[in-house]
């Protein structure tokens, strides 16, 4: 089975994820905000995919506050977690953004939010991590 992380820090978006991930996408799907926790699950290969919300406003790293774009940059540096693939999902900016956030983060994707089609999300889930094979 696919796992799929959820760095995502509001209770209803995870909902939302979750039903649409594991219901309609037959994925298993954890959330964390933690991002020691993250870069575990990430080295350990517990990951196939992570859906990194870029706004989080109760992450911290070393003691500072971070958001999903900074994490990003910090698992694509690492050898050990470089390889994991990562689609950054946001409400904030336009699609015309996409560009611009992932070529600052590293991130593999992105969606906005909220998601309106279900099956197209599902669809570039599975292409990102197809992508890695």
């Amino acid at each position: 089975m696919t796992n799929v992380l959820v760095v995502e820090d509001n209770s209803f978006n995870w909902k939302v994820f979750e039903k649409v991930l594991t219901k309609l996408g037959g994925f298993a799907a954890q959330l964390r905000e933690d991002v020691e926790t993250i870069i575990e699950i990430v080295k350990a290969n517990k990951a196939d995919i992570i859906l990194m919300n870029i706004c989080l406003e109760n992450s911290y790293y070393n003691g500072k506050p971070i958001n999903g774009i900074e994490i990003t940059k910090l698992l694509k540096a690492n050898p050990q977690t470089a390889k994991v693939s990562i689609m950054l999902v946001t409400a904030i900016g336009t699609i015309q953004d996409s560009e611009h956030y992932i070529r600052l983060s590293g991130a593999d994707g992105f969606m906005g939010k909220p998601i309106v089609d279900n099956q197209m999300f599902i669809s570039q889930i599975k292409s990102l991590i197809f992508a890695k094979y």
